[in-house]
């Protein structure tokens, strides 16, 4: 082939759409303009073997040698209408359509889609599909029900989410909560080789700390104190560090959950104490996702606990401190700060 020739070549390759089609037109380009196929390899950046076997095609095939052989196996099995259903079975579980299984695999998929009269495709066609759809593989999340009726919860979201909006230097609006950390580390899901399984030595007999956190939603700023056991002391000790380290606050409102810490009599006496400077407001009960610090906690797990090699919990505390002092918040913004809890 002349230049001109191999420029029209390269071109009918790319109006394939196919990027391997283009691939092996380009190789069949390049040994054409007299480049050794160890040559042209290094250009395009692939196995030696795929210029040889893009040459052997199109010595034996011509130019149809060179295009994707599947693509005159007729219409796609799996398109965007298949695609679409695979996305509503992954909003339930197996157990809806009536499968003993409470969980889905590949197959199982195949077997529901064929029941429903879909084509049969293979499981490896199904895991393309779940990659195309962008679904992945996690760990579910328990949640527990709000026991409120809807209307109630949602209004007292919203006066939650008023409040927080009305935040300022003399009335800051604060999330509390407590985290245990566990010398025994959190074991979660990380990147690894195939066939090695990392392995996370635990002490064996654990121990605990607890740490109550409130995070400023104006400043982002974030107090913490800690105690090794989780009562309400742990968290009239927050108080009176809200109450010393916002001394320009004439009253800070601080958002809690329904630990029973929160309205024990020792707290009732604390909140006395300091002159009502520090007023309490109760989110409803079980909505996690409603409050605030519950990320960074989130986060603390994620960069700290999950999968330590701490072998004393001095070790560990330092590894929390150090993290908490110089953690950033991200405030969640558009829609989904708009979102009432589930």
């Amino acid at each position: 082939m002349d230049r001109v020739d191999r420029r029209l070549f390269v071109q009918l390759g790319r109006r394939s759409g196919d990027p391997d089609t283009v691939l092996r037109f380009q190789a069949v380009a390049g040994l054409a303009a007299g480049r050794s196929s160890v040559r042209v390899a290094e250009e395009l950046h692939v196995a030696r073997s795929t210029v040889v076997s893009a040459s052997d095609r199109f010595v034996a095939f011509g130019v149809d040698g060179l295009y994707d052989r599947r693509r005159f196996n007729g219409a796609t099995k799996a398109d965007d209408a298949f695609h679409l259903r695979v996305v509503e079975l992954l909003r339930g579980t197996p157990e809806d359509l009536g499968w003993s299984r409470p969980t889905w695999t590949r197959e199982l998929l195949c077997l529901q889609m064929t029941r429903e009269g879909w084509p049969a495709v293979a499981v490896c066609t199904m895991g393309r599909v779940l990659a195309t759809i962008g679904a992945r593989i996690g760990m579910p999340k328990p949640v527990v029900l709000c026991p409120w009726p809807r209307d109630a919860r949602l209004r007292r979201l919203a006066e939650i989410r008023r409040l927080e909006a009305r935040a300022s230097a003399a009335e800051p609006v604060l999330y509390e909560d407590e985290v245990d950390i566990h010398l025994n580390p959190k074991i979660g899901r990380d990147w690894m080789l195939r066939g090695e399984q990392r392995r996370i030595v635990t002490p064996g007999k654990n121990q605990k700390f607890y740490l109550a956190g409130a995070l400023d939603v104006r400043t982002g700023a974030l107090h913490t104190t800690g105690a090794a056991t989780k009562n309400a002391a742990l968290f009239c000790d927050l108080l009176r560090l809200l109450a010393a380290e916002l001394p320009r606050a004439r009253r800070i409102h601080l958002v809690v959950d329904n630990y029973g810490i929160h309205s024990a009599r020792v707290t009732q006496q604390t909140l006395a104490a300091l002159g009502g400077r520090i007023v309490l407001h109760f989110l409803p009960p079980y909505c996690p996702d409603a409050n605030r610090i519950e990320r960074v906690w989130q986060d603390l797990h994620a960069n700290v606990t999950r999968n330590h090699r701490c072998k004393t919990m001095n070790q560990l505390l330092g590894n929390a401190r150090q993290y908490l002092t110089a953690y950033v918040w991200r405030r969640v913004t558009g829609a989904a700060a708009l979102r009432p809890a589930a």
